[in-house]
Formats: structure tokens, sequence, C-alpha cells
């Protein structure tokens, strides 16, 4: 083999490189003469990923329940990558802002029309089964969907919509974190106490929250969009994908759940509650929680409807 000049710049950077680091170039290469070849299964942990499956139940369509949660959290992680990449960036660029926004849609997408693969795919009957041994685990207990949420917007906006007007927007993370909204969907209405699936949930993720939730104040992705030039923050097309945003993770996502919800659990004149004790008529609708990440965005008009025969 000739050793051309493009091979001996790149040993040179190579051996650069390593330099900086006081290691040697030529372990390195070592290391790469023996290396066995990468494989695709090796790579994404194939086998692993495939195996990851563990059904309480005999019945078939429970693998499919199981899938289908984890692709959704799968589908939250590349959302995160998405959000991270804009909220860890001191003076955000408008061109990172709009192919992170443009990725954030395109998930969102993905996971409004994912309920539809679920329903259409899982025996109803077979569900109302198997979903009995699951207690008291809930889709609720999602960690990844609150971090989005964090990311997204300040903390008051995620406050219950019945509390907001007794809360300052810059009031400290420890005011507004025991009256964010999804606290109410798995309380009890009776009694207003927390269901064994809220105190799982808290007992395992409060302190990560609250951690993530004071650093999401300042640097939230709304809080990076205000950082945004003034001629980026008027640029129609930019405030379109905002809003996009805002509706299918806060509109037609919610709406889709509540649809999957309604197929498996109404059974009129009786409705079955969810697995933590959701109450998931009240919960689910977007137009109960009005949940908005930018509602400086929209209109007042927009606003007082939101979630009602709204389309976009």
């Amino acid at each position: 083999m000739k050793l051309t000049k493009d091979i001996l710049d790149r040993l040179e950077k190579l051996e650069e490189k390593y330099a900086v680091m006081g290691q040697d170039m030529l372990s390195y290469l070592d290391g790469l003469l023996y290396a066995d070849y990468l494989t695709y299964w090796d790579y994404i942990h194939l086998d692993t990923l495939l195996s990851l499956q563990t059904p309480r139940t005999p019945l078939p369509d429970e693998n499919i329940f199981i899938l289908y949660h984890q692709i959704t959290e799968l589908y939250f992680k590349l959302s995160l990558l998405a959000l991270e990449q804009l909220v860890e960036t001191k003076n955000p660029d408008p061109a990172l802002f709009r192919r992170q926004l443009e990725r954030l849609n395109n998930y969102f997408e993905q996971l409004v029309h994912s309920f539809g693969i679920m329903v259409e795919g899982m025996d109803k009957e077979e569900f109302l089964k198997f979903r009995m041994s699951l207690l008291p685990a809930s889709g609720f207990q999602s960690a990844q969907y609150r971090e989005i949420e964090f990311h997204s917007t300040d903390l008051y906006h995620l406050t219950r919509l019945d509390l907001r007007e007794e809360l300052a927007p810059d009031a400290p993370v420890e005011a507004l974190y025991p009256r964010l909204y999804w606290k109410s969907g798995a309380t009890e209405l009776a009694t207003g106490r927390k269901t064994l699936t809220l105190r799982q949930f808290e007992r395992k993720y409060r302190e990560r929250f609250l951690q993530l939730a004071g650093e999401m104040q300042t640097r939230n992705l709304w809080q990076q969009y205000l950082r945004l030039p003034p001629e980026a923050r008027r640029d129609e097309s930019l405030i379109e994908l905002m809003k996009d945003y805002d509706f299918k993770a806060n509109v037609r996502w919610r709406l889709s759940h509540l649809r999957a919800a309604g197929r498996y659990l109404d059974r009129q004149p009786q409705v079955i509650e969810a697995t933590g004790g959701t109450n998931w008529q009240q919960y689910l609708p977007p137009r109960n929680q009005r949940i908005v990440f930018f509602p400086e965005l929209w209109a007042p008009d927009e606003l007082e409807h939101w979630g009602r025969r709204m389309e976009r």
C-alpha cells in the first residue's frame, strides 16, 4: 500500500491528537489491528434489545403492549436529545433552533400516530385480562415525558390551572413543584390522597425532577427562544414550528392517548379505572388541563378554546 500524502497527513494528525493526551499513537494502532470487526447486532445491542420484553401473563398481546411503550420511551429519548442540544447552547443559533424543532415535530408526529398501531394491533379482551397483573404500574410514571415538559417551558406553565392565580410566574421551584398539574392525575378525588402510583413515582424521581426543574428555569426551550436575535423571534416560519410542537405535545398527543384509553376502558355503563388509579377521563382531555408551553405565541381565543375542536 502506498503511503499517500492524505494518509501521512492523517497519521500526523492522529499523532498530535494522542500526544496532547500523553498517549502513544502506536499503541492505539495496535489496538485497531487486534480489534474485531464491528457488527450491526453488537453495535445496537440487538439481542439485549429483543430480550427486554418480560410479560407477566401468557397472553400473547401483552408483548405488544410492552413493545409499544418501549418504542414510545425511545421516541421520548430522541425528543430529549433534541431539546438538550438547544438548552445547553449559551447563544442559540436560529438555524440550530429550526433544525431541532423540526426533529421534535417529527418525533411527536410519530408518537401521535403510534397509538393507532397499538389500538389496532392489540386485542381488547386480552388487554382487559393482562392489565390486572400490572397494578399499580401506569404510563403516568413516564419520567422522560415529565423531563420533556421541564425542558420545554417555564415551570409555572405546568402548574394546575385552578391554582395559577395564586402563584407567581417567577415563584421558586419549591413553591411550584407541589402544584404541577400531573399530580392531580394520580390523586384520589374523594380523599385527596396520593395514589400508590404517584407515591412510587415521586419516591424514585422527586429529587431528580426538582434539580432538573431548577436548572431549566432559565434555559428551557422558551427561554432559549427569547435569547434568539429579534429578527429570528419574528420569523413566522419559526413561530409556526414552535406552535406545532406545542400543539402536538399538548393537544394531539393527549387526545390520541385519550381515544386509546376510551377504546379499552370505556365500557358503558361502566367506566374502568386505569391501572395506576388515575382519573383518566378528567386527566387526559387537554381542555381540562390547559397545558400550553408557549402561551405568548397564541391568540387569546385560541388559549380560551385550547383542546376544543382545534385543528392544525
